[in-house]
């Protein structure tokens, strides 16, 4: 795509975003279609991906079955429909979704230029690098003249070109716009390189038939916030999803969890935890649920950390560490503000 396509597509969504920012109403909406419409990606193991049945399953789609949760007390009140880095923010801008859980970074241009609310990290990444262990090749910046993999539409394809001008080294782009286009390419060497958020290439590299033979290269290029994002203009929409991304992670924190927050909503002696449950106060008439909503969403997902052991966690074939995705007493940066 060339630089005068890129700003025209750039200014088509740009104009979408413009003219709804002025939209409100959103979960009036949602309650009325009787669901969540959640914009989430084509497939990245443990992040996104389809069960036996054909239902939607993962990290990222936990967060949709969330806010289903909260609004409907139904994980299943939620349609999915699969975007692009080229089309997930026109399918947001032109209420197609209500709201977007996918791999997609914040960025100070698509929180303002396009004019998009992220309501706050679900995972802390880095852009990073795979290759097969056969290369030989130890360092990012040892990559003279490779072949890349790289997803269209992403903050990827910018950072991949400041990585290798910053160092003097060239690369050939080999454009793909899904992970399983990538994934393609990548096993049938027409890339030597696939360059993505390294949680990405985790994934990715679980789902190959000799995980062994690929390596994730040292060099982490990049800060990749990934969270979940609505339409600006809307921000009693907003606050449910924040808030109900707050709450699953402020129950880790508080140890309030799936098999113990029904005992938990009856009372207990920490405030904190009784004005998440509802049993003192109510938090949830402040954004148009009533006192159950984190409860709902709680019990019927899990909190945080319940969400990343099962999808993603070091127990499960992708294998990751929580690093930067601990919680803030923990070691990490993971951190709510506080529910009072």
């Amino acid at each position: 795509m060339s630089k005068i396509t890129k700003l025209a597509a750039g200014a088509a969504v740009a104009a979408l975003f413009a003219a709804n920012t002025t939209t409100a109403g959103t979960l009036d909406d949602v309650k009325a279609a009787g669901h969540v419409k959640c914009g989430i990606s084509t497939g990245v193991p443990g992040f996104a991906f389809t069960d036996d049945s054909g239902a939607w399953q993962g990290f990222d789609p936990a967060v949709c079955k969330a806010v289903a949760a909260a609004i409907f007390g139904d994980t299943s009140k939620v349609k999915y429909t699969t975007t692009t880095g080229k089309t997930r923010f026109t399918a947001l801008a032109s209420g197609e979704v209500d709201m977007l859980a996918r791999n997609t970074t914040w960025t100070f241009s698509r929180d303002t230029d396009l004019k998009l609310d992220f309501v706050g990290v679900n995972y802390y990444d880095g852009q990073g690098f795979m290759i097969p262990t056969e290369l030989g090749v130890e360092s990012a910046k040892d990559l003279d003249g490779a072949s890349v993999c790289i997803q269209t539409g992403t903050t990827t394809e910018l950072n991949l070109a400041d990585f290798f001008r910053t160092n003097g080294i060239s690369y050939e782009a080999v454009p793909i716009e899904t992970n399983d286009e990538a994934r393609t390419n990548y096993v049938a060497g027409r890339c030597d390189v696939y360059t993505t958020d390294a949680s990405g290439l985790a994934a990715t590299r679980s789902s190959l038939e000799n995980p062994s033979a690929h390596v994730l290269m040292p060099e982490i290029i990049s800060k990749e916030p990934l969270g979940p994002l609505v339409r600006h203009g809307d921000s009693e929409w907003a606050d449910i999803v924040r808030w109900t991304l707050n709450a699953m992670i402020t129950a880790e924190e508080l140890g309030v969890n799936s098999e113990n927050v029904d005992s938990m909503a009856t009372g207990t002696d920490n405030p904190e935890i009784n004005r998440l449950l509802g049993s003192e106060g109510d938090l949830g008439a402040m954004i148009g649920l009533d006192k159950a909503w984190a409860w709902r969403a709680i019990k019927m997902v899990g909190n945080y950390g319940e969400v990343f052991d099962t999808y993603i966690g070091a127990d499960t074939p992708i294998g990751l560490e929580r690093g930067l995705n601990a919680l803030w007493t923990q070691g990490g940066i993971l951190y709510s503000p506080p529910f009072r």
